[in-house]
């Protein structure tokens, strides 16, 4: 989000290479952050990308399981995290629209690196929200499935004796 406001300032200094720098690297240091630190913490999401000995690369989208009887994040933290993940490249892509519009190019970098980050890590946290209900889904009906069979089985053995 600081790089958000750095970017609307940016038209008070007369400096573009200083600005887009911090702009730059604020966007990284957000990525980094959001991707590593609060979505892990805020939501027990994360994701990466892991290289196997073949030099295969896998990516990894993986929830946090909650323990029984306690609540992983509360509800707050929850929204806070997704109203944030979702509004940030939502604002980086008008900010590239007036860019276009404007024949501002000179920014129009900077604009992309906004929109490819913060799109990144929306990619990447809803991959893992999808990810983790796909998995209690797959859990829960190998769990019904093993159910019903135990019960069939065992009224095929109850009516043989």
């Amino acid at each position: 989000m600081s790089a958000i406001l750095v970017y609307v300032l940016s038209g008070l200094s007369s400096s573009f290479i200083a600005s887009m720098v911090t702009i730059i690297l604020l966007l990284s240091c957000d990525f980094w952050v959001v991707k590593n630190i609060t979505g892990r913490l805020m939501v027990g999401l994360r994701w990466w990308n892991q290289v196997d000995d073949d030099g295969k690369s896998h990516w990894v989208y993986e929830s946090r399981k909650a323990a029984q009887g306690k609540k992983s994040s509360s509800e707050a933290e929850s929204r806070i995290f997704w109203l944030g993940l979702i509004t940030c490249p939502i604002i980086w892509v008008i900010f590239a629209f007036s860019t276009l519009l404007s024949f501002n190019l000179k920014w129009l970098a900077v604009v992309i690196m906004g929109v490819t980050l913060q799109g990144a890590n929306v990619y990447g946290y809803i991959k893992c929200k999808v990810g983790s209900r796909k998995n209690l889904t797959s859990i829960a009906t190998n769990y019904f499935g093993t159910q019903f069979l135990r019960q069939t089985f065992s009224r095929e053995n109850q009516a043989e004796s």
